[in-house]
């Protein structure tokens, strides 16, 4: 039975609900509802003009409906009175087929009906900077190999623990947290789960980031190459696919020995044909798991000042190695390094599963297995395709590839699409500095 947000927040003594949809750019959108109003809102939804937000709808159509999903209901840890929802966006009774937890959970339906039921982590990684966002907050934090760094994690304790406190709260299992490869940067890891749940978590995970290190005077940032030089923000995913959903999972399908290289690190022939369908989409892929300008300043970066970028730019898989798109880090998984701290909690479950779904169906083979170390010895690797150089190379893949966007859905790519272009369009019409210090006395 649909948990009632009416007795939900008598019970738990919630005044407002923050009804939350996420857009096509990952912009979090929200309505604060009164508890007196919800049960109109959970049977209705919360009304939203979709053409304010980064949605391709226009001032003429009707409102658009935001309907809680009231079993992803989260109590704000540091706010008990109020209560975030996430929402399936509605519009004359149908669901937007744009809106990417719409995308998401028709996906999600589609592999349930294949037998397959995708649960993936991700590892969300952040900067914490000055207000401004002009420099990292702890002048302190210089060291050249900075990752793990013992005392600059306990300069910001305060902020880190918070938020783990809160995730243990709320019962995420976080296991591990630690400052990462660049100067300011973090890391913060919980539980893998169903997609939609990890979706929704890692939509949370980021509204809550940005709020804690706003409370103690800081800005935190998933952008994914917010200093020149650093290691970027990358939002690596773990994938595995089981037999039933949540708990009543019971047998991980990836998990064998499958024919040939992949059998060798543990995957099945199954889990061979999903990975098979990552590598095959890869350039494609890239327009949803890396969606900005700055997005391809991390994945084709030079190296940085602690010595690797730990990302990817060729479409390639290994074992137990960090120098790949794809590693196999043990049996009955693999971790997907391509996303960074921009994409789309949504369409990066959603793509994943699109990819793998026709992975599956065509019976893709994910090609040579490299266990080389790509930083060093890349240019040994020969026929791989590199991965895109920018935006706009990503989205003509993107629109190339047919089998991708009908999976994605027709009425998302060409919303996406459209709205990708226009801000690539807006990106290299703006005159920057650089062009006036390398270009006014030619």
């Amino acid at each position: 039975m649909a948990t009632d947000l009416a007795q939900f927040a008598k019970d738990n003594g919630v005044k407002y609900f923050m009804i939350s949809f996420t857009d096509l750019f990952g912009g979090q959108r929200a309505k604060l509802v009164p508890a007196s109003a919800i049960a109109d809102m959970q049977e209705d939804g919360a009304g939203f003009a979709g053409f304010a937000t980064w949605l391709d709808l226009t001032p003429a159509h009707p409102d658009m409906l935001a309907v809680p999903d009231p079993e992803a209901v989260i109590i704000l840890p540091w706010n008990k009175e109020i209560a975030w929802v996430p929402g399936n966006c509605v519009m004359e009774d149908e669901p937007v087929a744009q809106a990417p937890r719409n995308v998401l959970r028709r996906l999600i339906d589609e592999a349930a009906a294949e037998g397959m039921h995708v649960k993936t982590g991700i590892e969300a990684e952040f900067f914490l900077l000055t207000p401004d966002g002009s420099q990292i907050s702890d002048e302190y934090d210089t060291a050249a190999k900075p990752c793990y760094d013992q005392q600059a994690f306990m300069r910001r304790l305060d902020v880190i623990r918070e938020i783990s406190d809160y995730m243990l709260e709320l019962g995420w299992g976080p296991y591990q947290n630690d400052h990462e490869d660049a100067n300011g940067q973090w890391e913060m890891n919980w539980e893998f789960d169903d997609a939609l749940n990890t979706a929704d978590k890692h939509s949370f995970f980021k509204f809550m980031v940005k709020t804690v290190a706003e409370k103690h005077g800081y800005r935190a940032t998933f952008m994914p190459k917010p200093v020149e030089g650093l290691t970027g923000n990358g939002c690596h995913a773990h994938i595995s696919v089981w037999d039933a959903p949540g708990s009543a999972a019971k047998t991980n399908v990836f998990a064998g020995t499958g024919e040939g290289q992949t059998g060798e690190v543990g995957l099945s022939e199954r889990g061979k044909h999903f990975l098979g369908g990552i590598m095959k989409h890869a350039s494609a892929l890239a327009a949803i798991t890396n969606p900005t300008v700055n997005s391809y300043k991390r994945i084709n970066a030079p190296r940085t000042m602690s010595g690797a970028t730990w990302a990817p730019n060729t479409v390639t898989w290994t074992g137990n190695n960090r120098t790949h798109m794809v590693r196999v880090p043990g049996p009955g998984r693999f971790e997907l390094r391509l996303p960074d701290g921009a994409t789309n909690p949504y369409l990066l479950q959603a793509v994943i599963i699109a990819a793998g779904l026709s992975g599956i169906r065509s019976k893709a083979d994910p090609g040579k297995r490299h266990d080389i170390d790509m930083y060093a010895e890349g240019h040994k690797v020969r026929g791989a395709p590199k991965l895109p150089l920018n935006m706009l190379d990503a989205l003509r893949a993107y629109d190339k590839d047919k089998d991708l966007k009908a999976s994605m859905g027709d009425e998302f790519s060409a919303a996406y699409l459209k709205m990708k272009h226009e801000e690539w369009n807006s990106y290299v019409s703006h005159f920057s500095q650089w062009e006036k210090d390398n270009t006014m006395d030619i």
